[in-house]
């Protein structure tokens, strides 16, 4: 489903894929996720898409962030919204789309091909708008978690979806050995 000769550009939801890969079970090597998508034609660009919290003295996401950054990827972050429901629990709220679309509207005329990491059926319709102006589109999601990760209309306008448990072995972090402790 792809031509070595196309110009690519990756479209990464992280929040989204982060949690199709830990349903599936596996991390994602993010090099070797760019070398797979390298091979298959010419990536021009690799985005990511994260909300961070401003406040927190440690975030777990942040040294991702930054290898990314220094590894190729562009970075899109914005400061996240942090609130307490009405139960009373801790939550997060920083949600990426509208960054995310407006960059691959942008793009659109300079690449053949754009992959779309994420299953959130709030991208049907700039899948179709990007499909208008020429540009084939797969996304990148799972079938295989329970609920499913994608949302059945996002499959269904998508040119091509990729089942992210078939990349495991390609783009799986292998697991860090740890040492036994000492007595």
């Amino acid at each position: 489903m792809f031509y070595k000769d196309e110009r690519l550009a990756l479209f990464i939801d992280g929040s989204n894929l982060y949690a199709a890969s830990k349903s599936l079970g596996f991390d994602i090597d993010y090099k070797l996720l760019r070398s797979e998508f390298m091979r298959r034609g010419k990536l021009l660009r690799a985005f990511y898409y994260t909300a961070l919290l401003e406040n927190d003295e440690y975030s777990p996401i942040r040294p991702l962030v930054d290898w990314l950054h220094y590894n190729g990827f562009s970075m899109v972050t914005k400061t996240a919204n942090e609130y307490t429901d009405s139960m009373g629990r801790r939550k997060i709220k920083g949600n990426m789309d509208i960054e995310l679309a407006v960059d691959a509207m942008e793009l659109a005329p300079r690449v053949d091909h754009i992959v779309i990491f994420s299953g959130d059926g709030d991208f049907r319709p700039l899948v179709a708008s990007l499909q208008r102006q020429g540009v084939r589109v797969s996304v990148v999601s799972t079938i295989r978690s329970q609920p499913p990760m994608i949302s059945d209309e996002l499959r269904r306008q998508a040119d091509n979806f990729i089942e992210l448990d078939d990349l495991r072995d390609v783009i799986r972090r292998p697991p860090r050995d740890i040492p036994p402790a000492a007595d």
